[in-house]
């Protein structure tokens, strides 16, 4: 239990919270928690009568969200099509700011390693995104902890080039093989894939020449980037995930690569096959929250209730990472500490972080504090390493 008050003349270095409904593992329990040189200290499930405590309200604490794919901070970079923020660091730490206030702790920002067009200026996305993760001093002024993921777009000619400009980088510690050429995997119906372009004003003949240029390039590119790759990352020991996975054969080839993870497979064969093999299926919570895929394939909410979803990620929308947790409560598809996990204990197994992910003592005091307004869940305080950032 808490101490009901501390020593005479001693200067309280621990921060209590209390009349808080923690999310446990396993429970919901009112009560109180500690924290104390960055980590969780002490959890109890009965009130702090101690002076400095804080009065949380009956309000939420969940451990602090860990988001695995998000390309968010390329939004904030480049706003617009050949449009580049002019100050590195700003467009950095409002991304920063944007994570932490989502109930954020930890980001693995994705950046996109490939370019079909060359003049959409993705080389200098990229060393502009490094540089301004890498940067100590935006990383001392940071709210939250920032690691890499490498999107690589398999069929670019450039993608190895790209990877090997970054993979000495100390923040990279995850890679996806992903393949958007359409005919296949997310683009299997091409017809959803002319849907989706037609809306950006193309006609039939661009987008035939699109479809032929790509199917191309995949075709020259793609088998001997992904060897490259796949070797890359076994010999560096990244978590390796695959992307988009359609077929039982995009699984097999995957885990027999050494991938751990399935980002977005687009069909339940896909699913059913990754939990087979022991992979972790991720679907974004854009795709949960609207019942729907932007492309047409399965829903991350029919993966929910199949039993096959392991992991959320916010993907384009960090507000949505939180929002989908209390959606899948409010459905009773699961209990509150399991769609939790989805977001917390479970992306930390994925990934190898042993650290965070879960209220328990020893545990880094990662926490976001939510209320709810109506059926919206709304961040109220947000804890970095003990330090409150929100």
């Amino acid at each position: 239990m808490l101490q009901t008050q501390a020593p005479q003349g001693q200067r309280v270095q621990e921060q209590v919270l209390t009349n808080v409904r923690l999310v446990l593992a396993d429970q919901v329990v009112l009560g109180s928690i500690a924290l104390s040189k960055g980590r969780i200290s002490q959890i109890s499930d009965r009130g702090s009568q101690l002076a400095h405590a804080q009065d949380c309200q009956g309000d939420w604490l969940l451990p602090g969200l860990i988001e695995m794919h998000t390309d968010n901070i390329e939004k904030h970079l480049q706003p617009r099509p050949k449009v580049f923020w002019p100050d590195t660091r700003a467009a950095y730490l409002s991304h920063d700011w944007q994570m932490a206030s989502a109930g954020i702790t930890t980001v693995y920002d994705a950046l996109g390693l490939g370019e079909y067009n060359k003049a959409s200026g993705r080389r200098e996305l990229l060393a502009r995104a490094v540089d301004a993760i890498s940067d100590p001093d935006n990383r001392q002024h940071s709210r939250v902890e920032h690691l890499l993921h490498l999107r690589c777009e398999l069929a670019d000619e450039m993608v190895c080039d790209f990877f090997d400009q970054v993979a000495n980088n100390p923040y990279v510690h995850l890679l996806s093989l992903m393949d958007h050429t359409p005919g296949q995997r997310q683009w299997h119906d091409l017809e959803k894939y002319a849907t989706f372009h037609r809306d950006k004003g193309w006609d039939a003949q661009q987008l035939a020449d699109n479809v032929a240029m790509r199917t191309e390039l995949q075709q020259r590119y793609s088998e001997s980037n992904r060897q490259y790759l796949v070797q890359q990352a076994q010999q560096r020991r990244l978590v390796i995930a695959s992307h988009d996975d359609t077929t039982l054969e995009h699984v097999h080839q995957a885990k027999s690569e050494g991938a751990s993870i399935s980002e977005f497979p687009t069909t339940l064969l896909a699913a059913q096959e990754a939990r087979r093999l022991g992979m972790a299926n991720v679907m974004g919570a854009p795709n949960l929250l609207r019942g729907q895929s932007h492309s047409g394939n399965v829903s991350a909410l029919q993966l929910a209730q199949e039993g096959l979803l392991d992991i959320l990620s916010s993907d384009y929308a960090p507000a949505g990472l939180l929002q989908a947790v209390f959606r899948l409560h409010q459905l009773e598809v699961c209990s509150l500490p399991d769609a939790v996990a989805l977001v917390t204990s479970r992306v930390a197994q994925a990934l190898s972080l042993d650290d965070r992910g879960e209220l328990r003592p020893g545990m880094r005091a990662d926490l976001v504090r939510v209320t709810k307004v109506l059926q919206t869940p709304v961040v109220r305080q947000v804890w970095s390493r003990g330090q409150q950032v929100i």
